[in-house]
């Protein structure tokens, strides 16, 4: 993919997470290329070749373990850079990316980016600074999901769901929440029953409205 120079120019912004997301028809620069739900972005042991940027949709970011289970590490949202780290480390991917929706995406080529941060110490500094919370927040998080009982990791699921929807209706199989809570789907299943039960989330068809965020965060021992 050709470099969209749109995404080049915004990159700080972007990573620091101050970039206000515009519509992909709003200035000619924005190179992007289309992808449906299902499409896959790139697969574990493929050689990183540039980052990719989300102007829509969502994409999951999968890791197999055992027996080809599926697990379900992150969901990358509109405005997320995919594949930052895997792009500077010189390594191959140890992940999997796949469309969760229809998506708009844009791409930089690594010597693009490399180039960028050789000229720009304001990017330097900023990538240092994402690297390391990056870091710190992925141990934080391990060290609690493994602390907690399957009911508090599948509401604390719903909670961060909720945000990356912007608190419009979860839209996620059954399946992948089970592989993003780590667990069965027929527990899921159950616990989404009785947060159902006691009027927390509505349910309609696959679809997840949260209805009562306190006591879900009471749950997941947020609060």
């Amino acid at each position: 993919m050709e470099t969209c120079l749109y995404c080049l120019e915004h990159i700080e912004q972007i990573l620091s997470g101050l970039h206000q997301l515009r519509p992909i028809d709003s200035d000619s620069r924005i190179i992007y290329k289309r992808y449906n739900k299902g499409d896959v972005l790139f697969s574990e042991g493929g050689t990183p070749r540039g980052v990719f940027y989300l102007h829509s949709g969502l994409i999951k970011i999968i890791k197999y373990g055992i027996e080809g289970k599926e697990q379900i590490i992150e969901i990358a949202k509109a405005g997320d850079l995919v594949g930052f780290r895997a792009m500077l480390s010189d390594k191959t991917y140890n992940v999997d990316a796949e469309m969760l929706e229809e998506a708009c995406i844009g791409y930089i080529q690594k010597s693009d980016f490399l180039k960028e941060i050789n000229t720009n110490e304001k990017l330097r500094n900023t990538v240092i600074r994402v690297l390391s919370k990056e870091l710190q927040d992925r141990a934080d998080l391990l060290t609690t999901m493994a602390q907690k009982t399957v009911r508090q990791r599948t509401a604390l699921a719903l909670i961060l769901l909720d945000d990356i929807y912007k608190g419009a209706p979860i839209n996620l199989s059954r399946d992948d929440l089970a592989n993003f809570v780590g667990t069965a789907t027929e527990t899921v299943i159950r616990l989404l029953r009785e947060f159902k039960k006691d009027a927390v989330i509505e349910t309609k068809g696959r679809k997840i409205t949260i209805i009562e965020k306190d006591h879900l965060m009471s749950i997941s021992e947020i609060i």
